[in-house]
């Protein structure tokens, strides 16, 4: 729970704190006299896009650092060996019963000789 929290808090900070750019703000067109060609579409600037990977960049970097610091803060070295203890266990009781499943699937397949 508090993990999906810290998530939605970061997802959120993330979208009301992204403004990498300014408003455009494009001068309104000249008298032309002429044959108006249709507008196209502009292509991102390569400055637009380097302002947008950097702003990116910088909030990957400060979430990094304060998950670090959540980590750091709340490291517990008992915690930490208790889970080191249930990992090894689980994973070897896994793997005996996948041993298991594997040899009965292949007798089911193999079938009687």
């Amino acid at each position: 729970m508090g993990t999906r929290f810290l998530l939605a808090l970061c997802l959120v900070l993330l979208v009301l704190g992204f403004a990498p750019w300014a408003p455009l703000t494009h001068s309104p067109p000249a008298e032309v006299q002429g044959a108006q060609l249709p507008q196209q579409d502009e292509l991102p600037s390569p400055a637009l896009l380097s302002r947008v990977q950097e702003s990116l960049s910088s909030y990957w970097e400060s979430a990094k650092a304060a998950a670090q610091k959540l980590y750091e803060k709340t490291y517990l070295p008992a915690v930490d060996e208790k889970l080191r203890d249930l990992y090894s266990k689980s994973t070897a009781a896994m793997s005996t019963y996948t041993g298991i499943f594997t040899d009965q699937v292949l007798s089911v397949l193999k079938g009687e000789e």
